[in-house]
């Protein structure tokens, strides 16, 4: 008697299906808990205008998200704190003196057009976060550019009400009048959310340790950058001042521990996280040497959230109850179907 072989395959889809022990709300209370250092220095040194800031950002993403789904007649989603992020993470990527409709036309493009309009949360192909930003980039160039001189100043004492950024500095061959303590400690000017290492930092070792996210992209992203910049080196500096200033300065860090580890926008296999890192290092270094910009982690990362699909495809899915002798066996069958096919149809 001929037995046919049963078996049952486990197949880990493609993403955002990621195993974790706790549920949404709870995750994003935790991304919310994380931001709050780099949430202090921004107070700290700008003022309360910060707060108008985020408010504004926060309450209108909060409100497109309400608005759309009962546009729609969908259940309310509001509950999962995940517009609540998304508006938070838009306002840090901000400067502190930017108009209050600024965010909410960033919050608009991020929840309706990017979130919403694709599905909801985790059927976004793009960070709504980043998205929103290179949204304002594009729309309001010299708001978005302008930076405000800290109230509490480093190694520099600068009298002028706005003043350029140490990665400008960098960029244009201007005169570094930082230190490398000041970009850790967050006594420059800049995006309000991006000037303290040490807060992202910390923001970002707590949601490691937290398994909100994994190590893997954000360390083999900020690896790369570290050492494509320390082998190619920059004018008027040392290559490891200069790979410091790179890591320290701008939106890496930010980036690469907040928005790069979006769940529906990044890689789930484990492979392909780290290659996924190391894409977005990779795209920043070269925005940063030949472009025009100083920055270049927004776009780095939008162009490898497009990519994630295919390197989630490219490294093989896991099925689970099959061995490699049944995989050999099938492909086998399908071959020998087709010779089949071939001959009867001549």
């Amino acid at each position: 008697m001929n037995e046919k072989k049963e078996r049952i395959i486990l197949d880990v889809a493609y993403q955002p299906q990621v195993r974790t022990g706790t549920d949404t709300r709870r995750l994003m209370l935790n991304v919310i808990l994380a931001l709050l250092p780099a949430v202090g220095v921004a107070v700290w040194q700008f003022g309360l205008n910060t707060l108008v800031v985020i408010a504004a950002s926060v309450l209108s993403a909060v409100f497109f998200e309400w608005a759309m789904r009962k546009l729609r007649k969908q259940s309310n989603t509001i509950g999962d704190l995940s517009a609540v992020v998304t508006g938070l993470l838009l306002a840090l990527t901000l400067s502190p003196f930017v108009p209050w409709w600024v965010p909410v036309i960033g919050s608009f493009f991020a929840i309706v057009v990017v979130k919403q309009l694709y599905g909801g949360i985790g059927k976004n192909f793009l960070n709504p976060a980043l998205a929103g930003r290179a949204f304002l980039l594009a729309s309001y160039t010299t708001l978005m550019a302008t930076f405000n001189t800290p109230a509490h100043t480093g190694s520099a004492a600068i009298d002028a009400i706005t003043t350029a950024t140490p990665l400008n500095l960098m960029k244009n061959g201007g005169e570094m009048v930082y230190s490398l303590k000041d970009m850790f400690l967050g006594l420059i000017p800049g995006a309000m959310g991006e000037i303290s290492a040490l807060a992202l930092l910390i923001g970002g070792l707590y949601l490691i340790l937290r398994k909100v996210i994994s190590w893997r992209i954000p360390v083999s992203y900020i690896g790369t950058v570290a050492l494509l910049t320390l082998i190619f080196g920059g004018a008027g500096m040392s290559r490891v001042d200069f790979m410091l200033y790179n890591v320290l300065g701008g939106g890496l860090l930010l980036g690469a521990f907040f928005m790069a580890t979006d769940y529906a926008t990044s890689p789930v296999t484990l492979k392909g996280q780290l290659l996924y890192g190391a894409g977005c290092g990779a795209i920043t270094v070269l925005i940063r040497y030949f472009g025009s910009n100083a920055e270049g982690v927004s776009y780095a990362i939008l162009l490898m959230n497009l990519c994630a699909w295919a390197i989630d495809k490219g490294f093989h899915r896991h099925q689970f109850g099959v061995s490699k002798e049944d995989i050999a066996e099938e492909k086998a069958a399908k071959k020998a179907e087709k010779k089949a096919a071939k001959e009867a149809a001549k």
